[in-house]
């Protein structure tokens, strides 16, 4: 592939079609009404069975895979591309629950590779938008072994052992592997997660799937990557500040921030090492490269990724919006 300037990438729509989707994703991102239940917005994926497309600039129709392998030090960022073998390490989506999901796990690395030859998923949430009195699962709230799982699973009790946490937004979950967990109706949020798409489903209410017939459950599977370990915080906390890139997770897959800015920011990510993915949450924003001066605008409701080459950049609020409010997300391997 020709070497072309970088610039903050932008993707074609990837939606996904899932039975407790619902219309939001749609009307938010301006799309025509599809008729299905859309669930998910796959914003930046690198993932095999769901690989975006760029849909602008130099790159243009380019998917995100084959240009990253072009050139994976000036995208990725050399220590990232060395860590995780020139491959994308994140997967970014928006999730819309009109209906409760699954009860769910995810296996970690060691877990994944040996029986899928994948990556492991440890993932993070932040609420965007929840209908009052909406709710989540995340952990255990009573101590119970693989006998007893199996047991509730049988009988239809499992979410009686369930830590059930009201949300709003800005409310922040950690769920590293092995964590039990379900976004449950009326919950809009950004998800940040290793690139991995190996889900072990728990439990699913007992309804049909899209197809009709009952969906896949993975009872043994889900049994060997549950931690049965009572915690006693499952929500995270983090301190925040207006105009200013605050800091809510930081853990060994990933280091995401929130910025609520009203004004133009300045952001040098170089010394990071590693590509930036930003989400827009709310009002439409520009980004200006600072080496260039070039201008990528950002939407309410879209995701860019900008090459760690040129991760030196400020977001500016449009002029007709109040304020901008992002999530950025990237790998942290500067001390590692």
């Amino acid at each position: 592939m020709e070497e072309k300037h970088l610039y903050p990438f932008l993707f074609e729509p990837n939606l996904h079609t899932v039975v407790w989707g619902g219309t939001r994703l749609e009307q938010w991102k301006n799309f025509k009404p599809s008729g299905k239940p859309i669930g998910e917005s796959w914003e930046v994926s690198a993932v095999p069975s769901s690989i975006d497309i760029i849909s602008n600039g130099a790159y243009k129709g380019h998917d995100l895979v084959s240009v990253i392998n072009s050139r994976p030090g000036d995208i990725l960022g050399a220590k990232v591309a060395r860590q995780y073998h020139n491959e994308m390490p994140l997967l970014v989506k928006f999730i819309d629950a009109q209906r409760d999901l699954s009860i769910q796990v995810h296996p970690n690395d060691e877990m994944a590779r040996r029986v899928h030859n994948k990556n492991g998923k440890t993932e993070m949430w932040y609420i965007i938008d929840a209908a009052p009195g909406a709710y989540l699962y995340s952990g255990f709230s009573k101590q119970i072994d693989r006998e007893e799982y199996k047991r509730r699973i049988a009988d239809g009790t499992i979410t009686d052992v369930l830590a059930k946490h009201e949300v709003h937004p800005g409310d922040v979950f950690y769920i590293p592997s092995g964590r039990v967990h379900a976004i449950c109706s009326g919950i809009l949020l950004a998800e940040i997660q290793q690139s991995s798409d190996v889900t072990y489903r728990i439990y699913d209410y007992n309804r049909p799937g899209l197809d009709g017939k009952p969906r896949e459950l993975h009872t043994e599977l889900a049994a060997e990557a549950l931690d049965y370990h009572v915690y006693d915080n499952y929500r995270t906390s983090y301190k925040y500040a207006s105009n200013a890139d605050n800091s809510i997770i930081d853990c060994p897959f990933f280091n995401v921030h929130v910025i609520d800015t009203d004004k133009a920011l300045r952001c040098d990510m170089r010394k990071y090492d590693s590509f930036v993915i930003l989400m827009c949450l709310k009002g439409n924003c520009r980004i200006r490269l600072r080496e260039s001066g070039e201008e990528t605008k950002l939407t309410e409701g879209f995701s860019t990724l900008i090459p760690a080459a040129v991760a030196d950049y400020d977001i500016i609020p449009d002029n007709d919006e109040s304020y901008t409010k992002v999530i950025d997300a990237y790998i942290d391997e500067s001390s590692k």
